[in-house]
């Protein structure tokens, strides 16, 4: 969970090239200098000044703009992660306030859209590549057969990021990628381990604090307080209970009834058996008996 969460901030950090957190700066360019390599990237003084050439990684402004302007606009689920929106500054220059949850979202499922287009094509491959084996590692069903093949993938995946990133991108939790296939093997499936419930819960109990010199006792004091009152809302009526969040979907929605003026149409008995016959043809449990 927190390598992924890392891995995550380490990839979008040097795409983005935020100051003070991406990757890849003039130290990475100097280090290039010392060991001989990319010769490319390395820095070109010009006056009293400095040049780093850019680099296949990163995006420029118009790209930047894209990739924001791709994550601000994906809708999801009520409660899926964070509103992209509210976490990008106005100049585009940084984007902060990521939740461990927002980089697990981000890595398994919208970064290969938000970069789609605006990277080189073989560092875009890679990286989906690194995503999708994020993606297939906290699947609820493992194919114990397939690990080996994973594994491979990873180690590929990681030579290929060697070949386009600075070596100052890889640090212990690159490295640690390696690993995460094996732990699968020894311990099982993801989900069992990971702290998202945890650190969920931590959250609650730290909004339990009011006396700062007291963390224990105030922690305590409105668990309990908590737990009695949810034993005695269960004998009154009409009360709302104070551990499951409130309904935010609009009650018209559930019983299907229209959020403005709408008129009801009557639909003929072709046309509702062709989309009866479209969801038939869609369905993954009567692809066995269409071919």
């Amino acid at each position: 969970m927190h390598i992924e969460k890392n891995v995550c901030e380490s990839v979008y950090e040097t795409l983005l090239n935020l100051p003070n957190k991406t990757k890849d700066g003039l130290k990475a360019r100097q280090d290039l200098e010392d060991l001989g390599i990319k010769p490319e990237l390395q820095t070109q003084p010009k006056g009293n000044r400095v040049y780093l050439p850019p680099a296949i990684y990163t995006l420029n402004s118009s790209e930047k703009h894209l990739f924001y302007d791709t994550l601000s606009n994906i809708k999801v689920p009520d409660g899926y992660c964070s509103n992209f929106k509210n976490l990008v500054s106005n100049d585009v220059s940084k984007m902060n306030g990521l939740k461990s949850n927002d980089c697990h979202v981000l890595m398994q499922q919208l970064l290969p859209f938000a970069i789609k287009g605006v990277l080189n094509v073989k560092v875009r491959k890679t990286i989906i590549s690194l995503c999708h084996f994020f993606n297939e590692l906290c699947s609820k069903v493992v194919d114990v057969s397939k690990l080996s093949k994973l594994q491979s993938n990873i180690v590929s995946t990681l030579c290929l990021l060697e070949k386009y990133f600075p070596p100052s991108f890889f640090d212990v939790m690159i490295h640690l990628m390696v690993h995460l296939v094996r732990e699968v093997r020894l311990c099982g499936p993801v989900h069992f381990r990971w702290m998202y419930p945890f650190e969920r819960f931590m959250k609650t109990l730290k909004g339990f604090v009011r006396n700062h010199h007291r963390p224990e006792g105030c922690i305590a004091e409105c668990y309990v307080a908590e737990e009695a009152l949810e034993f005695c809302s269960a004998y009154l009526e009409n009360g709302n209970s104070i551990g499951n969040p409130h309904e935010r979907v609009d009650e018209r929605i559930r019983t299907g009834k229209p959020l403005s003026g709408a008129t009801i149409d009557v639909v003929d008995t072709k046309l509702l058996d062709e989309a009866h016959l479209y969801v038939l043809r869609n369905t993954a449990v009567v692809e066995a008996y269409t071919e």
